[in-house]
C-alpha cells in the first residue's frame, strides 16, 4: 500500500534521514523505534505528507504522491491519512463531537453528514456519553480515544500515530494499543506507530528500527 524509496532528509548539515526503502501493506500495524534523533517523527511527517524529503518517492497505492502540489497533498492527506498525537491536540473550545467532526467539515461534508458520522465514530469507540463534554471535562484515556475517531472519521487508508500513548497512565496505555488492534479487526485500519513503548512495540506485526537516519538490518 505505501512504498518509500530512497528518502532522504536533512536540516542544514545534519542528514536526518540517509535512504529510507520501506514497504506498508494494508492491514499491518507497524511500530517504529529507536533512539532520540533516529528520525523517527521525521519519517512519520514524511510518510504523512507533513514534510517533503530533500529525494526519494512516497507512493500511496503506485501514485507518487511525491509529485503533487501543496493543494493536492493538503486535499490527500484529509481523505486518506489520520493523525493521532502524543498530546492529542484536540481544540479546547469545541465538544468531542465537534472535534471530531472537523476533518469531514475541511474535506466538504455537510454539517449533518459530519455529524453523523462523528457520532458513529465516538459510539464504536464507547464514548457516546461523552459527545457533548469539551477537552478540559475528559479523562486522558477520553482525550486520545476521542483523537482516535477524529482520526478515523473520514475512513482514512491508514493512521499515523506519533508517541500516541507517551502521556497516559499504564491503564489507559494499555487500553489504547488494544484499541488499536480492535479498529485493524472491525475496520481493517493500517496503523504505523512511532513509539518509545517496548511493550506496544513487541505486539505489532512488524517493529523497524531506526538508528542514524537508517533502517537497521
Amino acid at each position: 500500500m505505501i512504498q518509500l524509496h530512497d528518502i532522504r532528509k536533512s536540516f542544514g548539515s545534519l542528514q536526518v534521514l540517509k535512504g529510507i526503502d520501506l514497504t506498508i501493506n494494508q492491514g499491518e500495524i507497524v511500530s517504529i523505534v529507536g533512539p532520540s534523533g533516529a528520525g523517527k517523527t521525521t519519517l512519520l511527517q514524511i510518510i504523512g505528507t507533513l514534510d517533503r524529503a530533500d529525494s526519494g518517492r512516497v507512493l500511496f497505492d503506485g501514485v507518487d504522491v511525491s509529485l503533487y502540489s501543496e493543494k493536492q497533498l493538503s486535499a490527500f492527506r484529509n481523505e486518506h491519512i489520520g493523525f493521532v498525537f502524543q498530546f492529542h491536540q484536540l481544540l479546547p473550545e469545541f465538544s468531542a463531537v465537534e472535534n471530531v467532526m472537523m476533518p469531514a467539515l475541511i474535506k466538504g461534508d455537510s454539517m449533518a453528514d459530519a455529524r453523523r458520522r462523528a457520532m458513529e465514530m465516538l459510539d464504536f469507540l464507547g464514548l457516546t456519553d461523552r459527545a457533548t463534554h469539551k477537552p478540559a471535562e475528559l479523562s486522558g484515556g477520553e482525550k486520545q480515544r476521542v483523537a482516535v475517531a477524529r482520526a478515523l472519521v473520514n475512513r482514512p487508508q491508514v493512521i499515523l500515530a506519533d508517541e500516541p500513548s507517551g502521556s497516559l497512565d499504564t491503564q489507559n496505555r494499555e487500553e489504547l494499543h488494544r484499541l488499536f488492534f480492535d479498529l485493524r479487526r472491525d475496520l481493517g485500519q493500517t496503523f504505523i506507530i512511532v513509539t518509545h513503548d517496548e511493550s506496544l512495540a513487541a505486539t505489532t506485526d512488524r517493529t523497524i528500527h531506526l538508528r542514524d537516519g537508517m533502517v537497521c538490518k
